[in-house]
């Protein structure tokens, strides 16, 4: 029975750091959605109707993000949508490591050093997952499918 225990408690605490990290690399969309929650709660939409209107900005913010980081054609405006992702998700990942490296480590120079790098480690991940499903048939000079070449130069085998 102890066994199963440790197991179960394992198992949760990997659960609630996945949550954690998928919250983290999701800021921005995230805060957007609460925002938009509570000032709809505050005007008078209810609870249900605050819900719904958080998760429904959030999606947008999400969809809209990724689109615009796809469509943007000049590097530096890509580099602004992907910092307006990926520095709200390394601030959140910072406080995130900070806060659990205070359970367990003594020094402040090492709990300092590991938020650092859950910092960037969850910074990294968010621009991964903005630019991850960036399509590239929309960015100039590349094909659409896979390159073949003219029909006139193609042979037979054997002639």
């Amino acid at each position: 029975m102890l066994i199963i225990g440790v197991l179960l408690n394992i198992v949760g605490l990997g659960i609630f750091c996945w949550a954690l990290f998928a919250l983290a690399t999701h800021a921005l969309p995230f805060f957007v959605g609460m925002a938009v929650g509570i000032h709809s709660f505050h005007a008078g939409a209810g609870t249900l109707g605050a819900i719904v209107a958080g998760f429904v900005a959030a999606g947008f913010t999400f969809v809209v993000g990724r689109s615009a980081f796809s469509i943007a054609r000049y590097r530096t405006v890509r580099l602004a949508i992907g910092l307006l992702f990926a520095v709200p998700a390394a601030y959140a990942g910072y406080g995130v490591t900070l806060a659990l490296a205070q359970l367990g480590v003594a020094w402040e120079s090492w709990r300092d050093s590991f938020a650092v790098l859950g910092a960037i480690a969850v910074g990294g991940a968010a621009w991964v997952s903005v630019s991850r499903q960036s399509d590239p048939s929309l960015r100039p000079g590349t094909a659409l499918g896979p390159m073949q070449p003219p029909k006139e130069l193609t042979t037979t085998a054997g002639t």
